[in-house]
């Protein structure tokens, strides 16, 4: 589950990381009377759960009352990535000379959380790990132990951290992780901690993400999940029972399992396409749990192609086949081409029922993806 800006905000104030002053505000009356009381200059900031919010318009300073009122009209209601903005956090400006990141999060390949400090912040931090590594100093904790005082003495040296704030930098760190364990958190960081012109530290952002397989233990935190930020696609996956992640590219892709998935995933990369979203429908891929994953693909106007990926185990690929069919002959029109590969129990029989006039048919998965790569670059040509 992800917090909102405000939210991780709260927590991290409650902790005592000093944070700027702000106001929560929904409308564009909120948040005239927000910069009023904070004066200028503002940050008017949207509350959505994506990263790049400044990149794509969604954070704007405000100098003065007419910059207020037209950063919020701007932002208030816009779309965001798929998301759609209807409260902005309207924040304090920070007089900054530095820029830093540090953050907490699980490092799989280690089996440990690792904490991460690094001088470049305001950045994408993935970014600067793909780029210039050696940026990043990197520390991994025992959670037996937790986070050492030597471990964040440690990182703020390797990191550079200037000498007169770095007490302050490894104070925030420790406090970050203690609420890391505290709140099982899968994820928690602050990019970017400024550094003021007074040397004071100051965290002008916030990310805090919580195992959703914790929730249980931290109703305070379970409360906060608000239903009407999410994606509309990925609020209608929750409804249908699907695990679903909407991504960024062209080619929506469809498959009965996690690995499959991820594996076509992969392949749409390998091929020069880009994946639209991750969508498991899971086992007993009847008529209707396909008509619902294909209503999903569909709908998202990203989407200029689909791949089926299903591998039939307990249920044999011809009544996959069946299902698919029966799916595809309740749309009026099939607005965008749909590959089928089938493997597994019963496949060869469902590659024999499948209505190849409704469906593309491939014997391969490498040859499936690639076709639906190749269509989705004739439509967007």
């Amino acid at each position: 589950m992800k917090l909102h800006e405000y939210q991780a905000k709260n927590i991290f104030a409650e902790a005592g990381i000093p944070v700027p002053e702000s106001r929560l505000a929904s409308s564009v009356d909120e948040v005239m009377e927000a910069v009023e009381d904070i004066g200028y200059p503002a940050a008017i900031k949207a509350q959505v759960h994506v990263g790049g919010r400044g990149k794509a318009g969604g954070i704007k300073i405000a100098m003065d009352e007419d910059e207020a009122r037209q950063a919020a009209e701007d932002i208030l209601g816009m779309d965001l990535k798929g998301y759609t903005v209807e409260q902005v956090l309207v924040e304090a400006g920070v007089d900054f000379e530095n820029e830093l990141y540090v953050g907490v999060t699980m490092d799989r390949s280690a089996g440990k959380p690792v904490a991460m400090v690094s001088t470049e912040g305001g950045v994408n931090i993935e970014e600067v790990a793909e780029e210039n590594p050696d940026a990043i100093a990197r520390e991994h904790i025992d959670p037996a132990f937790g986070l050492h005082p030597y471990q964040a003495r440690k990182l703020v040296f390797d990191a550079g951290i200037p000498r007169d704030v770095a007490f302050d930098v490894a104070s925030f760190l420790s406090t970050l992780y203690d609420l890391y364990e505290a709140n099982d958190a899968s994820d928690i960081e602050i990019n970017p901690v400024m550094i003021t012109s007074d040397r004071d530290v100051v965290a002008a952002d916030a990310v805090m993400n919580i195992d959703d397989d914790a929730l249980f233990r931290h109703e305070d935190l379970a409360a906060m999940e608000e239903d009407s930020y999410e994606d509309e696609l990925e609020a209608k996956a929750g409804e249908y029972g699907f695990d679903y992640v909407r991504l960024s590219g062209n080619v929506g892709i469809i498959g009965n399992g996690a690995g499959l998935v991820m594996t076509t995933l992969d392949l749409v990369d390998y091929f020069g396409g880009t994946p639209a979203n991750f969508l498991d429908i899971g086992g007993g891929a009847k008529a209707e749990r396909v008509a619902n994953a294909l209503d999903m693909v569909f709908s998202d106007e990203n989407v200029d192609s689909v791949v089926f990926n299903i591998f039939g185990g307990i249920t044999r690929g011809d009544e996959v086949a069946k299902g698919i069919n029966e799916a595809l002959e309740s749309f009026d029109e099939i607005p965008k081409p749909v590959v089928v590969r089938l493997a597994g129990t019963n496949a060869e029989e469902g590659m024999e029922i499948l209505n190849t006039e409704l469906v593309q048919v491939e014997g391969t998965l490498e040859d499936a993806v690639q076709r639906a790569v190749e269509n989705a670059q004739e439509v967007s040509q």
